[in-house]
């Protein structure tokens, strides 16, 4: 646990976050325009406004909760690489941010570092403008000083893919989302529509006019707060049970008949408390633990009072706003799974600030768990760290004492592996299952996400995972047609490739930004499928897929030649059976004879 300045805990200037206040709130008074724009001495800084109208928060056409995938081309890194997989997002909001896409783009030609913010509503379309900038960075060869996003009662956005995906960038350290303690917005997303449409507008009507209004009629907003926070109980239960590792059946099948919010949060969270501290939260798990134990009710007899706080809440920024932001005191939980169990009888500034924001043991617990989750995360990969040497030496073994001494047997390793007539064939088949046991639990930890979410995107895994692919996979297609598979199961590319190959291309295209696919292990399965195909069918019916073959050899010619073009290859003993017109015409012709005087010279020394 660390005690600090706010601006030492989120990288932030005080002043910065105070002037983004002040230009979020004035966008609410300009809410007839897309966004506004105020320029400081350092900085650029684009705020959105907040709406009021139930369609502007949730979309009713797609479903309960509004939600529906991440567009793809505007945002190609917001998804899980392996399970290539995009992140869900709120649909009423995202349709927001396409609407104002075009002129947003027209004043961000200027180089000034940009900070997007957003009050209630206006927050998410600047999480999504600050996401879609970052793309466009991504994809830039110039340097760029990243954007800063920082919003005030925002509502959740994206699901845990989308955490999970601004994580693995390195881009959720650019997010910092203040949230007051009872502040009803954070928390709306986590009920479904239908059970929050009977009091919906009531209750936007009265956040925008700042006043209670005819939600202090009846019971309006204390049904709709018990409402939001009966959801948020439901999801808080059901993310502390899978961060402890409970397998409690019943709970299964619960989640098959109730489906609960997919709404994550991701970043920096600042929570205000009752004095000048603030508690400052990263880990999305226990974001989401706070927003529902910082809310829960003692007893009944409060129910009506935070239902109305719950409300007033949503401006109480400006309050804090006011107050002397440096003289803050920032607690950053970085230990969760230190927190004591209990805050009677302590009195530190954490066990204080912990207290201000009414957790109770259950969500130190909780907390802990969500602490503790991620602890064993590192411990995954430290374990896998000690694997990768491993990985590395049975790789090594296999290009020294196999695929080399295939080369010089006159046979390439696909075809000697294939063919099993050789000791040393056997023993690399030996190889190939170790391999496979070690990158398949790599690949079902990732599925399960027990890795850090950074693993992706770290580049000695990238390295290493293509290597593998790239000297393994065509030992998979060899076995693979050896035995025959094909005639029960398909094409290998179809039903045969395994995962950890899936994976391993994905991390590659993606960190290298490919706009064509990493095929270079996989040509021999092409190879074989025309080799099957080309038996009962004419050269004419199978010509375009052959030069598009040839065209991919090509572009990989300098990785593949050593095996592929040698003269006993399966590929060249069947690239000799095509019409002659197609050899003299084909793109590789230069670079077969090339590889056949090389390997004439080699053989007569």
């Amino acid at each position: 646990m660390v005690h600090s300045r706010l601006e030492d805990a989120t990288g932030l200037k005080e002043e910065l976050i105070g002037n983004a206040w002040s230009a979020a709130v004035k966008a609410h008074k300009h809410a007839d325009k897309p966004f506004l724009l105020d320029k400081t001495r350092d900085f650029s800084i684009i705020s959105f406004a907040g709406s009021w109208s139930p369609e502007a928060w949730f979309s009713a056409s797609d479903s309960s909760f509004g939600e529906t995938k991440i567009d793809r081309q505007l945002f190609p890194s917001v998804r899980s690489i392996g399970l290539d997989e995009y992140a869900e997002v709120n649909s009423a909001f995202f349709r927001r941010f396409e609407a104002i896409l075009g002129k947003l783009k027209d004043v961000l030609k200027a180089n000034k570092p940009v900070v997007f913010t957003g009050h209630s509503a206006g927050g998410p379309v600047a999480i999504l403008a600050t996401i879609w900038l970052l793309e466009q960075q991504r994809n830039s060869n110039t340097n760029f000083t990243p954007p800063k996003c920082i919003t005030f009662g925002s509502p959740l956005v994206g699901n845990f893919i989308f955490s999970h995906a601004l994580k693995r960038e390195k881009w959720s350290i650019h997010f910092v989302h203040f949230v007051t303690r009872y502040d009803i917005v954070p928390r709306i997303h986590l009920a479904p529509l239908p059970s929050l449409q009977p009091h919906l507008q009531t209750i936007l009507t009265s956040l925008n006019s700042r006043s209670l209004g005819s939600a202090s009629n009846g019971n309006v907003a204390t049904e709709f707060f018990m409402t939001v926070m009966r959801n948020a109980s439901a999801v808080a239960s059901n993310a502390a049970c899978h961060l402890m590792g409970n397998t409690n059946l019943l709970l299964d099948t619960l989640k098959s008949f109730v489906k609960l919010s997919p709404y994550s949060p991701f970043g920096t969270y600042i929570f205000f408390t009752d004095s000048e501290k603030v508690v400052v939260v990263t880990n999305p798990d226990a974001v989401l633990q706070i927003l529902f134990f910082a809310c829960q009710l003692s007893s009944e007899s409060e129910c009506d009072n935070i239902a109305h706080q719950s409300l007033k809440a949503h401006w109480e920024y400006e309050s804090k706003m006011r107050q002397n932001l440096e003289l803050l005191h920032a607690i950053r939980l970085d230990e969760l799974d230190k927190l004591p169990l209990s805050l009677t009888g302590r009195n530190t500034p954490i066990t204080q600030a912990l207290n201000e924001l009414g957790l109770s043991s259950r969500a130190l617990l909780n907390l802990r768990a969500a602490g503790s989750y991620e602890e064993q995360k590192i411990k995954n990969q430290e374990r896998m760290s000690v694997k990768k040497q491993d990985i590395e030496k049975l790789l090594n073994r296999l290009e020294e004492n196999y695929r080399d001494v295939c080369k010089v047997d006159g046979l390439g390793y696909y075809d000697a592996f294939k063919l099993q007539k050789d000791p040393k064939d056997f023993q690399a088949n030996i190889k190939r299952l170790e391999q496979a046991g070690i990158w398949d639990e790599i690949v079902e930890m990732l599925k399960r996400y027990e890795l850090p979410d950074e693993f992706e995107g770290q580049d000695e895994w990238i390295q290493i995972g293509t290597r593998f692919r790239c000297l393994y996979e065509p030992l998979d297609i060899a076995n693979y047609y050896r035995h025959s598979k094909n005639d029960d199961t398909g094409p290998y590319m179809i039903k045969g490739r395994p995962k950890r190959y899936r994976f391993t291309q994905r991390w590659l295209e993606h960190n290298q930004k490919m706009t064509e696919p990493s095929e270079v292990s996989t040509l021999w399965a092409e190879v074989e499928e025309l080799r099957i195909q080309t038996r009962t069918k004419l050269y004419a019916e199978c010509s375009r897929e052959i030069i598009e073959l040839e065209k991919k050899m090509k572009r990989w010619i300098n990785e593949i030649e050593n095996d592929m073009l040698l003269k006993k290859s399966t590929f060249m003993e069947w690239w000799k059976t095509l019409p002659e017109h197609h050899r003299s015409q084909s793109c590789i012709r230069d670079d077969i004879e090339r590889m056949a005087n090389t390997e004439d010279a080699t053989n007569s020394m």
